[in-house]
């Protein structure tokens, strides 16, 4: 099963993902890639322009070269890393703009932190992937934003949103659908995301450290030690706000959190959270799949609320359970991994216009609404599950192999 899985995936790789958006989403006119194309193919192109599309298009190009050595992959880094430095950065303020429209210019100047934290993620990668220092010390530079407007230092964790000139805003909201609450999971989890890649990047002692307090902080506040499910919502002295539970942000973090244990490199706290991880893959699991292998979206104590099968947890859930098999050798975790991939395959991978489908119902009808383009969908989440799941297949096959 191994060695057929990891040939799929290496497959939609590169002649699916990094295919489409290499040639179907980059702006040759105005620069970057365009703002919004639906499903089937149809470019906005006076759409406005995320910092967040284009910091995770530059890090799933970055991972991918790192990993398969194909250096047109950097020629598309080098396309979104001249963007994001012309057009996003504040250099004035410092930090990173929401939002700028299809010429470039800025039209939402805000300093969501999830935005800053991905910039800083892409950055380091494409650092790595280019081997170069300039990402790098721009990557720092916002770091050293976060760390000096948004760190609480009296209560711990991350504020969520600035206004350009890093006042803290009263509409804190990621998008429209979250809490107006002063602290999330998902913040966090992307900060960490962030500053794991950093650290490997810098071995910087201030990034190690606010890194392991992160670790520490989604082990004893974040997540729910008797359910192991992690909390979402939080007033700024960490007082639970809902009761929302989301499956994917589950699976996801536990192996988020765990690489960012390994980046650490320490032992003590790598066997904790590889034990929080297997925990918690066993409870989603248990929870949140769906007979048919899929993972649902989401729930509350009382079960679930949304059975829709988006595109983002599907994948983020089969490399959980990858993640799972590593720690646990339970074959049970391999077999949901692999269910994962099928159900993605059979009914994710929008088959006639390219890319995926944002989400499917329970039904497997998708959702014509959504575009597969826009400035919350980028190839980052399949992209990096299947870069992820080469690698860690690769390492199980030459573990088995000596």
């Amino acid at each position: 099963m191994i060695d057929s899985f990891k040939t799929a995936l290496q497959k939609e790789l590169t002649d699916g993902i990094l295919k489409y958006w290499a040639e179907e989403t980059i702006d040759h006119k105005n620069g970057g890639f365009y703002g919004q194309i639906s499903y089937d193919n149809k470019v906005n192109e006076t759409a406005d322009k995320g910092a967040i599309m284009h910091a995770r298009i530059l890090w799933t190009f970055a991972a991918a070269y790192r990993q398969l050595g194909d250096k047109k992959y950097l020629e598309v880094c080098d396309h979104a890393y001249e963007y994001i430095k012309a057009h996003f950065l504040d250099k004035e303020n410092g930090g990173v703009y929401w939002m700028v429209d299809y010429l470039g210019e800025k039209v939402d100047g805000k300093k969501q932190i999830y935005a800053n934290a991905f910039v800083i993620y892409a950055f380091s990668e494409y650092a790595m992937a280019k081997s170069v220092i300039e990402p790098l010390e721009l990557a720092m530079d916002i770091f050293q934003e976060i760390e000096e407007h948004s760190f609480d230092q009296e209560l711990n964790g991350y504020f969520e949103a600035y206004t350009e000139e890093w006042v803290l805003m009263e509409d804190l909201r990621l998008s429209e659908k979250d809490k107006n609450e002063k602290k999330t999971n998902n913040t966090h989890l992307h900060i960490l995301e962030a500053y794991t890649t950093l650290y490997i990047a810098t071995k910087n002692q201030k990034v190690g450290q606010q890194l392991r307090n992160l670790i520490e902080l989604f082990l004893d506040t974040i997540l729910d030690s008797e359910t192991y499910h992690f909390k979402l919502f939080f007033d700024e002295r960490w007082t639970l706000k809902s009761d929302e539970i989301s499956y994917g942000h589950d699976i996801e973090g536990a192996w988020l959190i765990q690489e960012a244990a390994v980046a650490l490199g320490d032992e003590a706290l790598l066997a904790k959270v590889k034990d929080v991880a297997v925990k918690i893959a066993e409870v989603t699991l248990a929870e949140g799949i769906a007979e048919d292998g899929a993972i649902v979206n989401e729930g509350d104590p009382s079960g679930i609320t949304d059975t829709d099968r988006h595109w983002w947890p599907q994948i983020e859930a089969m490399v959980g359970f990858i993640n799972a098999y590593e720690n646990s050798d339970d074959e049970v975790y391999l077999k949901a991994a692999h269910r994962l991939w099928e159900y993605t395959e059979a009914h994710l991978i929008n088959k006639e216009f390219g890319e995926w489908w944002w989400r499917v119902d329970e039904n497997n009808v998708p959702n014509l609404e959504e575009d597969k383009v826009g400035p919350w969908k980028a190839p980052y989440h399949n992209g990096r599950a299947c870069i992820e799941g080469i690698k860690r297949f690769e390492k199980i096959q030459l573990a088995q192999t000596t």
